[in-house]
């Protein structure tokens, strides 16, 4: 079983068209799987809805602890992009013998076809299963080791450093 911790970031944004901003409601994340006909067995655990740039210290430290604690060996991540490098150095350092990729989305899944979210999701879910313990990022297509990935935000994507 994979565990897929949920953390809120562009994946589960909601835009408010009257206000015309973004916002959280609710995890998208089983709608997602649900239209994507995903069949694998999945354990999912929604740790907040934040921005990554929002993550509390408090946040951070239950996010290690449902990492640490968890039965599986194959961990999946939904993160805001901005901070997922931070974060996945992090969770490196804990040293777990885990294959644990963290993964995001730069267009809301609220924006329908448009939204990058399906693709990186499903990237993320089959890394999980097929890489070595580790800690990884997971965005278009391609997957990073956790030190060797830096976020072009010119061409908002993931680049090797």
């Amino acid at each position: 079983m994979i565990q897929l911790i949920v953390t809120g970031g562009t994946f589960d944004k909601t835009y408010d068209h009257i206000r015309g901003k973004l916002y959280f409601n609710q995890t998208h994340i089983p709608q997602m799987l649900e239209r994507s006909r995903c069949t694998l067995a999945l354990n999912i655990t929604p740790l907040c809805l934040k921005d990554s740039l929002e993550l509390t210290e408090e946040d951070l430290i239950a996010l290690e602890e449902s990492c640490r604690n968890s039965a599986s060996k194959q961990i999946v991540i939904t993160h805001g992009t901005d901070t997922m490098v931070q974060t996945a150095k992090r969770l490196a350092q804990q040293q777990l013998d885990k294959t644990i990729v963290l993964t995001g989305a730069m267009i809301p899944y609220a924006f329908g076809s448009s939204s990058d979210g399906f693709f990186n999701l499903g990237c993320a879910l089959a890394f999980a299963q097929s890489l070595t313990a580790n800690v990884y990022i997971a965005m278009h297509g391609r997957y990073f080791l956790w030190n060797e990935a830096v976020k072009n935000r010119e061409e908002g994507l993931f680049e090797k450093i």
